[in-house]
């Protein structure tokens, strides 16, 4: 979950905001004050471009003071920002999930061996790995203390690990060893080790969130996402880091590196999720996206990164930044890597409202021939550094037998977007303004949260709910373009597709495409319909059966 950066360090989410109002309308004092007296509305009015008759201002003060008093009474309240919203983004007709039914068959891969070195099996996949713990070549608690050893190895050089689940992740290995030898195989991740984004609930560890004043903030459950992992034996090694409450790579243990250039960052959120996956530290990571946080370290860090559709998998036990934005999904060595895991995590927990029961078809013996592919051509050769990477794509998509066209996306200004998410997020943290737990964020910049939350009381309702109706017509134009597809190929950060696919709500695919672009890897990314992951996934499982970029190791690791 995540307010991401673009290349020249700018914030992304469509809008800036103005927050000089705050010094010299009262700011802080404004917000914390509790007196039921109200200072004259005419410049609040003003600033936001509404002029009204002197006649009308008397009576305009005095309904502002019932308001007051109606807004004091929801401060006294008890903050819960876990609890679901009665208004619930669900912007696909009732009717879209049952065109996804159920249909996952996955076949092992057969032949896979043992490598002679012990360390090559920290970049060995999902699926390889899970053929050799299931042949009992591999042992669980093999692989569980070769990711601990590398998570204590490195981590002085990446930063991403929050805290280790040793004594949890031994147990679990150990049980799932016993549970193979006596002939019970719960799945592909039965024994498989995975870390897991530093704002999900683990039972008995601290859900940090990033910053330090939750460094003792010990979950009493697990989320969902942790129970159903654990359930299919997989075995959790590590909280990994994230940004403060889910902006960049930046926490309070420090900045969280990208392991091919070590000078830089991994970006954010997922900071350490990326990070540990692309240093071979564990085979999969969860994280979690509101507007860039998969796809983004993703891209930095050439791992294959899976931003499910929005109401997909259920976020009960996440932080809560923007309730009609978060989404949880998977970073991952490759898609069919990220495919088995969201078969697992996917699906209605009777709790998050906003998911639905969509099916999911993954076969991972299909190709690509006869799928219809759109490419967002003007924006791929806009990114001048990959483009051609990004042209040898979709002439392999020809060579396989798929039908490409190239496309545009619908013509929309994204400019008040943005009010959508800094007004849930800052209701997310509403306690954490007036309280002064912003005051010890290591973030203080104009661009950092707790500024950015300040200025979001500026927004009103009124330009909030009308920022949402242009949301949905965003949402249904988006379908109607990637309706006619199975999938489209586009660049991760050039042009608006990160911005409209989140607001919209539709699931997106990175996949490493070629050689690196300076210090980074090279990567693409692929856009879906809503509950159209299996056709993304098909199409970048395709191109990394017949590549290796996806397979690269950033020296030194």
């Amino acid at each position: 979950m995540d307010v991401t950066r673009d290349r020249q360090g700018r914030v992304r989410w469509g809008v800036l905001l103005c927050v000089g109002w705050l010094c010299g309308f009262g700011g802080a004092a404004v917000i914390r004050a509790e007196e039921s007296r109200v200072p004259d509305p005419a410049p609040a009015l003003e600033w936001l471009g509404l002029r009204f008759p002197a006649e009308s201002m008397k009576a305009l003060r005095d309904v502002a003071a019932q308001h007051r008093k109606g807004i004091d009474a929801v401060r006294q309240r008890p903050v819960d920002p876990a609890r679901p919203q009665t208004l619930v983004f669900r912007p696909w007709a009732d009717s879209v999930p049952a065109r996804f039914t159920e249909g996952y068959r996955w076949e092992p891969p057969a032949g896979v061996k043992r490598p002679a070195d012990r360390e090559a099996l920290a970049w060995m996949g999902v699926a390889e790995l899970s053929a050799l713990v299931r042949a009992r070549v591999v042992s669980s608690e093999e692989l569980t203390v070769l990711a601990i050893e590398r998570l204590k190895r490195f981590d002085g050089t990446l930063h991403a690990v929050v805290n280790l689940t040793e004594s949890r992740a031994l147990e679990s290995a150990r049980r799932a060893d016993a549970e193979i030898r006596a002939g019970k195989w719960r799945g592909p991740l039965h024994g498989i080790p995975y870390g897991a984004k530093d704002l999900l609930d683990v039972q008995g560890v601290p859900t940090t969130w990033g910053v330090g004043v939750r460094s003792n903030a010990v979950a009493t459950s697990d989320a969902t996402v942790i129970s159903r992992l654990e359930a299919a034996g997989a075995v959790l090694v590590a909280k990994l880091s994230l940004g403060e409450l889910a902006m960049g790579d930046v926490w309070f243990g420090g900045k969280t590196r990208n392991p091919w250039a070590p000078a830089d960052g991994s970006s954010g959120s997922s900071a350490g999720s990326a990070s540990a996956v692309a240093a071979g530290l564990v085979p999969f990571a969860i994280g979690s996206e509101t507007l860039g946080s998969i796809v983004s370290p993703s891209t930095v860090c050439g791992v294959s990164g899976l931003r499910p559709t929005f109401g997909r998998v259920p976020r009960t036990g996440a932080m809560t930044l923007c309730p009609s934005m978060d989404k949880l999904g998977v970073l991952a060595r490759s898609a069919e890597d990220a495919a088995l895991v969201f078969e697992v995590i996917r699906g209605p927990d009777g709790k998050d409202l906003s998911v639905a029961p969509a099916g999911f078809e993954w076969d991972n013996r299909t190709g690509i021939s006869g799928m219809r592919i759109g490419v967002l051509g003007g924006d791929l050769r806009k990114d001048k550094a990959g483009w051609t990477n990004h042209a040898a794509v979709v002439e392999w998509m020809r060579g396989a037998g798929a039908v490409v066209e190239e496309v545009t996306l619908p013509p929309f200004s994204g400019d008040g977007l943005g009010l959508i998410l800094m007004a849930e997020a800052s209701a997310s943290f509403e306690a954490w303004v007036r309280d002064g737990r912003m005051d010890g964020l290591v973030q203080q910049d104009p661009g950092s949260w707790p500024n950015l939350f300040r200025a979001a009381r500026l927004i009103p309702a009124v330009e909030y709910l009308e920022a949402n109706r242009g949301r949905g017509e965003l949402a249904e134009a988006m379908e109607a373009m990637l309706a006619r597809y199975d999938a489209v190929l586009a660049p991760a950060w050039v042009g608006e597709t990160l911005v409209f696919s989140n607001y919209s709500g539709h699931p997106s695919v990175v996949m490493p495409d070629g050689a690196k672009v300076g210090s980074r890897p090279a990567t693409v990314c692929l856009i879906g319909r809503w509950f159209g992951e299996s056709a993304i996934l098909r199409v970048a499982r395709a191109w990394q059966q017949g590549t290796a970029w996806h397979q690269a190791r950033p020296p030194g690791f």
